[in-house]
């Protein structure tokens, strides 16, 4: 008999040169189970980012699961994405904090077959490392602007002006009252910038973008502070936009119809992930032509998105394929095509954003919050208020006080604080309870996808430039 058993090997995911996994990896609750004293004293490597996807469904079905035990998140219009994705997050934060496992998601990929649907060849022959969900972004996002008519557009001009107004004219507010706070509580002035429009309108992506120059400008951990405050307003938008949008309707006397009742209004519609895709798939022929479709445009976009950058354009990754998306629903509708169906591309970016939005919240580091602390967390906090008290009493006011107002203020709060996702993914939750609201579905993601963009920017680098 055996005296002992030989030493357990554990085998970790491969790793590129550029940080990448090759590798599906390692799965940590396996190791767990085999081994849970040697897990307590180990430090994992990095997980590959292909379990995020693996993870995503059974994080959405958990997601849904609570918003059926807990009704209150559903009153709210918390979506199952950011419900399911941030209790995986805090799952993933409980074990680290307790000891039990050590787990740091890795989140890009190198492989050819997965990036290059979304990365033009000059740039896919180098195998460059991409986001693991960035097909995701960029195919919901190319849903978006092929199921955005131009008549829809047309009549929601007003509101597109007064919302992207808005947004500019909040930028500058959060700036102000950022730069005000870090000058009374003696901390350095671009912290006020960092953790105003830079971060919360702007979200990560932005934050990597102006970091180099915020640290040529004497303010070393700017991408650090961005990164975590960036972080913190993403989940500040996904659990308050919805919830604001509820209770200005339910103060305006708007209650969902049939629902409150046990009725058949359009809460009905929300049957989860399963249901969705059943829909979807209910007519295979279409399904199947709306998914080649979407991939064309996606496959296009990226070429644009590559020919922007060469003229010196700072646009996210998904800029082109919402503009051939733009671009090609326009020619379908003056030609007077019937074909492309409006409640089709609906659903399948609905679907796409879910997965988006789990894969990126599940991945989301919880622990980045604990570098909010002092003068940062004052910042952020008295600018998310201000945020919210903007939207209510001067933004709500502006486009109308009704159902079309409320999804579009949930909209201006999601990209205003968090990013363009998570706004759409608040929209969609009100949309699912009380009824389509077309406008607000096709101006939301335009004006927080792009057009902010184009002021956001120039705002920041005024800032910059004033407190340099």
């Amino acid at each position: 008999m055996r005296r002992g058993k030989p030493p357990m090997r554990v085998s970790v995911p491969r790793r590129t040169a550029n940080g990448a996994s090759s590798a599906l990896g390692v799965c940590p609750m396996i190791m767990w189970v085999r081994c849970p004293s040697r897990c307590l004293s180990m430090t994992l490597t990095p997980i590959s980012a292909w379990w995020l996807l693996v993870l995503a469904c059974p994080v959405l079905f958990a997601g849904e699961a609570l918003l059926r035990r807990v009704p209150a998140l559903v009153r709210c219009n918390i979506p199952a994405s950011v419900t399911g994705g941030l209790l995986a997050a805090a799952l993933v934060l409980g074990l680290q904090a307790t000891g039990l496992l050590q787990i740091s998601w890795q989140t890009r990929v190198t492989a050819g077959w997965w990036t290059w649907l979304a990365t033009p060849e000059p740039e896919w022959f180098s195998r460059p490392a991409k986001a693991v969900n960035l097909p995701l972004l960029v195919g919901f996002f190319t849903c978006v602007g092929l199921a955005a008519p131009l008549s829809i557009l047309r009549t929601g001009g007003r509101a597109l002006v007064i919302l992207l107004g808005a947004a500019t004219a909040m930028a500058v507010l959060q700036n102000f009252v950022g730069v005000g706070l870090a000058k009374v509580m003696g901390a350095p002035p671009l912290l006020g910038v960092v953790c105003g429009s830079l971060t919360l309108v702007g979200g990560h992506g932005t934050v990597l973008g102006f970091a180099s120059r915020f640290e040529e400008a004497g303010f070393a951990t700017a991408a650090t502070v961005g990164a975590a405050a960036a972080t913190f307003g993403l989940v500040a938008s996904g659990l308050l936009a919805g919830p604001l949008a509820e209770s200005l309707l339910r103060r305006r006397g708007l209650v969902v119809p049939a629902v409150e009742n046990g009725g058949g209004g359009p809460e009905v519609a929300r049957t989860g992930v399963i249901g969705e895709l059943r829909e979807f798939f209910s007519e295979p022929k279409t399904a199947v032509v709306h998914l080649l479709l979407v991939a064309v445009c996606i496959k296009a976009g990226s070429w644009v998105s590559f020919g922007l950058v060469k003229l010196g354009a700072a646009f996210p990754a998904y800029m082109g394929a919402l503009l051939v998306g733009l671009a090609v629903r326009a020619a379908h509708d003056a030609a007077g095509g019937t074909w492309l169906r409006t409640a089709t591309l609906v659903r399948l970016g609905g679907l796409l954003l879910a997965l988006f939005l789990a894969v990126t919240l599940t991945a989301l580091n919880l622990a980045e919050l604990t570098k909010v602390a002092g003068p940062m967390l004052v910042i952020l906090t008295v600018n998310i208020v201000m945020t919210l008290a903007f939207a209510a009493f001067v933004v709500w006011p502006l486009l109308g006080r009704d159902h079309e107002a409320a999804v579009m203020v949930a909209g201006l709060v999601g990209f205003g604080v968090g990013s363009t996702a998570t706004a759409v993914a608040a929209m969609n939750a009100i949309v699912r309870r009380r009824g389509p609201a077309l406008r607000a579905q096709a101006i939301v993601p335009a004006t927080g996808g792009f057009l902010i963009d184009l002021t956001n920017a120039p705002t920041t680098t005024a800032f910059l430039q004033w407190l340099r």
